[in-house]
């Protein structure tokens, strides 16, 4: 492990970041990762194959091939959530009462968490008919992300991995569904919805748009000085809503924000915002002056 160690040391370079005032230190592959992704190698390993584990080091990669496949149960898909299921327990409990390790099982989570929050890309795992291939990749691919993350776990307590894969997965693609949630980070339907309100209530991170769909908060977007980019997906969206309001009212009498809300998954500052621009644009009225107010098209009024 220390010779091991001594060849990767000498190899991982630093990369200085500006963060605001102060500069981070990125190194190619957190140490720990390295660490991390070994351990599981010789723990997770095949010891009946006769092969050897083969860790390559390339300018831009480090490759770990491990002889046998996944774990039973385990696969690309259910990596991070599975719970641990060392093939040699011995072995895993002996890295820990070395101190190795901190905790068995955790060396996953660990790997995917701390290369996408430092703008890296997620570690590849590959099956092959009788070894597993993991591939780290020193690329900075995400600098913004990497300071965000920074600046945000300085105000909040630190990310979990579900969370981390969340938010890298709506830097890349502006938004995602409930169901793309939960497959990203490898958890239930029910369980990604209480990651999502915590990062909704709690951090101030994401909103809830249309339906079950969410996106950074205008709050973010300005972290990412990309206030243009959330202002257009803002109102395409609210363009949508008022095309659903209007194809609603179509064939029912009446709407009201509540049902807006649900109709487009708005929240209720967002409905109440829609409404008013149809009322401004003299599509539709509103009728009563309550906490029940209703709306009907506008030409409904004038028959």
């Amino acid at each position: 492990m220390d010779r091991i160690h001594h060849i990767f040391e000498n190899q991982n370079t630093i990369q200085n970041i500006q963060i605001g005032l102060f500069k981070l230190e990125v190194l190619d592959y957190p140490i720990n990762v390295f660490q991390e992704a070994l351990l599981n190698a010789m723990t997770h390993r095949d010891y009946e194959n006769q092969s050897s584990i083969i860790i390559k080091f390339y300018p831009e990669e480090i490759h770990i091939e491990n002889p046998g496949a996944f774990p039973e149960g385990v696969n690309s898909k259910n990596i991070i959530s599975h719970l641990s299921t060392p093939r040699n327990k011995l072995i895993a409990e002996t890295f820990q009462k070395l101190k190795y390790v901190q905790r068995s099982g955790q060396g996953v989570d660990i790997i995917f968490k701390d290369m996408l929050a430092l703008g890296k890309s997620a570690p590849d795992y590959t099956l092959f008919s009788n070894s597993v291939q993991l591939i780290l990749r020193s690329a900075m691919e995400d600098i913004e992300f990497l300071k965000f993350i920074t600046k945000e776990e300085e105000k909040h307590s630190t990310f979990s991995v579900q969370e981390i894969c969340i938010l890298k997965y709506i830097k890349s693609n502006k938004k995602i569904s409930l169901s793309e949630a939960a497959e990203v980070a490898q958890v239930s339907n029910q369980s990604v919805q209480v990651i999502l309100n915590d990062l909704i209530q709690k951090k101030n991170i994401i909103q809830r748009e249309h339906r079950n769909s969410y996106m950074f908060t205008h709050r973010v977007y300005a972290e990412f000085e990309n206030q243009i980019e959330y202002i257009k997906d803002k109102e395409f969206d609210e363009q949508k809503g008022e095309v659903m309001i209007l194809e609603y009212l179509s064939k029912n009498e009446f709407i009201t924000r509540r049902e807006v809300e649900r109709l487009c998954g708005f929240s209720a500052t967002t409905s109440k915002r829609v409404l008013k621009s149809l009322r401004d644009k003299d599509e539709i009225v509103l009728i009563g002056q309550s906490s029940s107010n209703k709306y009907k098209l506008k030409t409904d009024v004038n028959d």
